[in-house]
Order: C-alpha cells, then structure tokens, then sequence
C-alpha cells in the first residue's frame, strides 16, 4: 500500500487507541489524520467504521476545524478534537494552561487563549503549541499519528494535575523562562523539519528523545 492507504487503513487503530484512553469524548469527537503532499485529510467522527478522503478547503461542520488547521499548520500531521474529562475542565478555569510541567512544554507548547470560533481558532493556533480549547472542546496536533496520540495522553495528565491543583486553592507556578525558552525551540525545530517533510509528501520522522 502506498502512505495514503496506510494512513487510512491504520486510521480505526488511533481512533480505537485514543478512545480507549478516553480521549475522544463528546459530541463531535473526530479524528483526522494528513495526506502527505496533498490538501486533504482522512477525516471520521468517533463513531465512524472508517474515515473518508477530504480536501481541507470543502471541510464542513465538525471536519472545518479540522481543515483550518491543516492550512494554518504546515507541521500538522494528525488532529483530534474531543479531549477527555479533564481537558475539558478547563474551560472552567480559564480555558488555558500555563506551561508547568518539562514534558508539556516540550511536546505541547504553549496553549493560547480558548477560542469561541473557528477564525479565533486559526489565529491562536499560529503560536504553534499543539492543544486549544475551541468552543470548549480540546484540540490536539501531533506531527505523526503515534505523536497526537503522546500529546493527547501528556495533555490529559496536565490538565489533570492542573485542574485539582486550582480547583483546590493551590498556586501553580509556571517553569522558569529559560526552560520554557529552549523547551519551546526543540518542539519549533520539530515542527519545522516535520513541515518540510510533509511538502516533499513524505510523513515526519518520529520526535526522539527529550
């Protein structure tokens, strides 16, 4: 099979993988996942057998977001709108989380401010970090499936331990600047040899490493 048959014949397995981890909740939970060296995307609710080939500029209703951020995200490889229970929390206290653990500033980035439309959402989504709240759902970017599926678990976790640290009355301190600073650069360096790796049609090698 060629990549795009591969990517849409694995395309049930990270459904069923993020599902199983209760990561693909809610209505409108999708999962779609980018056709190297095209403008389309396999794209499938949750609750579908398999996903359907979609250029990203005729994406409607629950697949828009999901094409927006194709074109504004070069890097992209992979998006899950859905979250879990605590992702979805944290709408409740802000709608965005500082960068408090290593990991997340490493792989997530910074998260910009929660987005009420799809045209908010393409701005913020310009800062490069890889997980928003738009209209109260989570949204997650990895640069590979295997990577959406890491950065979908790290988020759930963070938010996790965020949400019942405020929830409580706890103060939560961001890491220092200089760690978020060189942190945020390797993700950068990433995405940016991930982005030329998609223009030559090929998928992005696997991130290794911290």
């Amino acid at each position: 099979m060629n990549t795009q048959e591969t990517l849409r014949a694995h395309w049930p397995e990270w459904r069923d993988r993020l599902q199983a981890k209760r990561l693909l909740e809610g209505e409108g939970a999708s999962l779609s996942l980018r056709i190297p060296g095209t403008e389309a995307m396999w794209f499938g609710l949750a609750t579908d057998a398999a996903p359907q080939r979609m250029p990203w500029r005729a994406a409607r209703h629950h697949a828009e977001l999901h094409g927006k951020a194709y074109a504004t995200r070069g890097d992209a490889g992979a998006i899950a709108v859905g979250g879990g229970a605590f992702g979805h929390c944290l709408a409740d206290f802000g709608g965005a989380m500082p960068q408090v653990f290593d990991e997340q500033a490493r792989h997530l980035g910074p998260m910009g401010p929660a987005s009420g439309d799809l045209a908010e959402a393409a701005t913020a989504l310009h800062g490069r970090g890889n997980v928003l709240l738009v209209r109260g759902r989570p949204v997650c970017i990895g640069m590979t499936p295997m990577r959406l599926a890491l950065n979908a678990e790290l988020f759930e976790k963070c938010a996790k331990a965020y949400v019942l640290a405020v929830a409580g009355g706890g103060r939560v301190h961001p890491l220092p600047w200089i760690v978020r600073l060189v942190a945020n650069r390797r993700l950068a360096k990433d995405e940016q040899r991930a982005m030329a790796r998609f223009l030559q049609g090929q998928l992005p090698e696997e991130s290794k490493g911290y």
